[in-house]
């Protein structure tokens, strides 16, 4: 039973582990700010018009991008 208590508290002690943790709630975060702006529709023009502008600049006869 002490050797399970003193490997709790060493991984309470490590920080490792808790910045995966934070990097994962910030992913998160961000997913769940992209998946409601996708639903509500306003990003879909502003995607169509970055796609078109990518398509133009990889054009065999592109001049400007």
């Amino acid at each position: 039973m002490n050797k399970i208590a003193q490997a709790i508290r060493a991984f309470a002690r490590e920080e490792e582990g808790s910045e995966v943790v934070e990097y994962a709630l910030i992913i998160a975060l961000v997913s769940i700010v992209l998946a409601v702006a996708l639903a509500s529709g306003g990003i879909d023009e502003a995607f169509e018009d970055l796609v078109t502008r990518v398509k133009a600049c990889f054009a065999p006869n592109a001049t400007t991008c």
